[in-house]
């Protein structure tokens, strides 16, 4: 039934919480999980939910301490911003396909509008479904940030399953 399982992950609790349920399915069904980071760069210094930024600490403006202490809205330079995103994306990428162990895996970091690059390797990569997490925003946040996952759903020609940070199996 699933042959190709696509694992959208930025490395936050939310798409984390969607790993058990693609490490299940693609056990029970043979398939090769496909993990894929989206890095935001329409606001370069934020990863696809900003998760690349301390969670606690990302912000709208994209204004927000970095790990060396710095802020990241200060800085000057776009392609060295673009390289640590495209850097902060093969590293989760590669965590999360380790810890799926012996299952087939295939991995890819893409730069662009998340949704939008999601749906393009799902189409380009007969993706059979779509595994994602969602971060359980709601009210002024969700209307604000807008929902990567909600997106995918509305437009996807694939099926899509979501699982919501927090929520036990």
């Amino acid at each position: 039934m699933y042959t190709d399982i696509l694992y959208p992950t930025d490395g936050s609790t939310g798409s984390n919480a969607a790993a058990e349920h693609v490490r299940l399915l693609a056990s029970m069904f043979d398939a090769t999980v496909h993990v894929l980071c989206v890095v935001d760069t329409r606001h370069v210094g934020i990863g696809m939910s900003g998760a690349f930024l301390d969670e606690g600490t990302a912000g709208m403006s994209g204004s927000a301490t970095d790990t060396e202490g710095g802020t990241v809205g200060e800085r000057d330079d776009a392609d060295e911003r673009q390289a640590e995103l495209r850097e902060h994306g093969e590293s989760v990428v590669k965590e999360a396909s380790a810890a799926f162990g012996d299952i087939e895996t295939t991995t890819a970091v893409m730069a662009g509008n998340p949704h939008t690059s999601i749906l393009e390797y799902a189409d380009d990569h007969d993706i059979d479904l779509i595994v994602m997490g969602t971060h359980g925003r709601t009210g002024v946040d969700r209307y604000l940030l807008g929902s990567v996952t909600e997106k995918v759903i509305r437009m996807s020609d694939a099926p899509v399953m979501t699982v919501r940070a927090g929520v036990e199996d």
